[in-house]
């Protein structure tokens, strides 16, 4: 940055009096004074920019080293898991005599058929609130809307024939 002295700034204000004049010089020190601000604060907001985009960029780190790190847990632990299933399933065989063919041994299959979908038979366009219908219908909640002359005319009495 530029480096300057009590005496350098004496000597640039020595200079500006006497080419700017007496009557104009706190109008251009004000405007100078504006635009140094205004300088500041713009490098002091690309600053404040770049230290974002390097902290962006560190975060960015940190998240793809977490997730290399929960990956490998995971696939550790997966295989853990399948290395245990199948030693299980080793002891558990050799224990009842289970040859793995799909059959007891006498020729019978021992897997059961897979489950098949059953609709749930559901109205899926039909809305449905929260509170249920017999809380309303004992409580006295209006479940239809009405409109306002519909409202007038239900409630208006009846008029005397004569």
């Amino acid at each position: 940055m530029i480096d300057f002295g009590f005496d350098k700034l004496a000597l640039i204000g020595a200079v500006a009096l006497i080419v700017i004049g007496p009557e104009k010089l706190p109008r251009v020190a004000r405007t100078v004074g504006h635009l140094v601000g205004k300088a500041q604060r713009y490098v002091a907001d690309v600053k404040a920019e770049v230290n974002r985009s390097i902290e962006l960029d560190e975060l960015k780190k940190m998240k793809t080293q977490f997730e290399d790190a929960a990956r490998n847990v995971e696939q550790s632990v997966n295989q853990e898991l399948h290395d245990t299933t199948r030693d299980l399933e080793q002891s558990w065989n050799q224990a009842t005599g289970f040859d793995g063919s799909g059959t007891d041994g006498s020729g019978t299959t021992l897997e059961s058929p897979p489950p098949q979908y059953q609709h749930p038979r559901k109205n899926w366009r039909l809305k449905r609130g929260a509170t249920p219908l017999w809380y309303k219908q004992r409580n006295g909640v209006r479940t239809r809307a009405q409109s306002g002359a519909a409202r007038v005319a239900r409630f208006r009495p009846p008029r005397a024939s004569s």
